[in-house]
């Protein structure tokens, strides 16, 4: 049902449906609810719009929300090439090290499983300011995975 679709954008159109009388209310008014559990952490406030099916307050909500991914498109500081391809060796390094340790462990008979590893994702190095990652995920070199994890865009 969100397929091609972010959460903002689908919750701007159930309210638009919602204002033009679309479809079943109640229906909508719930999809609202799940929708605005995912964007805002204010349960309560949530709770009153729903309940008193509040459209102002819902675009108000959804306004916030928005404000908010703004933010996170802001600008980031410049890094130079050096520092950019010194902090991917490093990234590579610890994604390669975790692997191999994940693949050395060993199983109950004492001898190694033999088995790949399941590691995609990884905390970045603590060298390295936090910024730097978010350029590099930006920039395409890696795959933002929420949590401050991080992968390769192509991940085995």
């Amino acid at each position: 049902m969100l397929r091609g679709m972010n959460v903002l954008q689908k919750l701007r159109s159930t309210a638009g449906d919602l204002r033009a009388n679309k479809g079943n209310t109640a229906e909508n008014w719930a999809l609202a609810s799940r929708l605005l559990s995912r964007v805002s952490n204010d349960a309560g406030r949530i709770q009153q719009i729903i309940t008193a099916r509040d459209l102002v307050g819902l675009d108000a909500l959804l306004d916030a929300a928005e404000g908010k991914a703004a933010e996170a498109a802001a600008p980031l500081p410049e890094f130079s090439a050096p520092d950019l391809d010194a902090a991917m060796r490093a990234f590579h390094k610890r994604i390669k090290v975790s692997r191999l340790a994940d693949e050395s462990r060993l199983g109950g008979r004492y001898t190694s499983g033999g088995r790949e590893s399941n590691i995609d994702a990884i905390k970045p190095p603590d060298g390295f300011p936090d910024a730097i990652w978010q350029v590099l995920a930006r920039s395409g070199k890696l795959k933002d995975m929420g949590g401050g994890f991080y992968s390769e865009p192509a991940a085995r």
